[in-house]
């Protein structure tokens, strides 16, 4: 993976994360995805627990990202999420990924800091 190609796929990411669009998850992560909101979350697995997470139609947010480090497979994305509220939210996000072969994700960290909030 290149940074570009990683950009592309947290753009995807985003945008199919923003709609509510879980027809884009088999196209994001592999079937067999360990996806995990927190270092200490029992990650969640496949298809069908990503998409019961992301259905929510009230999600309105901004994104500012960019690449941390890329080596050969894995990355480290660094994001500043601005949810619009109500309530308003920011986060600060370190997205730790890992590809397949194909370009999906085959493992997804997060890794969520919010101000003023506990660590």
């Amino acid at each position: 993976m290149e940074r570009d190609d990683v950009m592309a796929w947290v753009g995807a990411y985003v945008q199919a994360w923003r709609s509510a669009d879980v027809s884009a998850v088999p196209t994001l992560f592999t079937e067999d995805v360990a996806y995990a909101t927190s270092p200490y979350a029992a990650p969640m697995v496949g298809h069908d627990a990503i998409a019961d997470f992301w259905i929510d139609d009230d999600l309105q947010f901004v994104v500012d990202a960019e690449p941390v480090a890329v080596d050969g497979r894995a990355a480290v994305v660094r994001l500043h999420v601005s949810y619009t509220g109500p309530p308003a939210q920011e986060w600060r996000d370190l997205w730790i990924l890992r590809f397949a072969p194909d370009g999906r994700v085959e493992a997804f960290e997060e890794w969520p800091l919010a101000p003023r909030r506990a660590h």
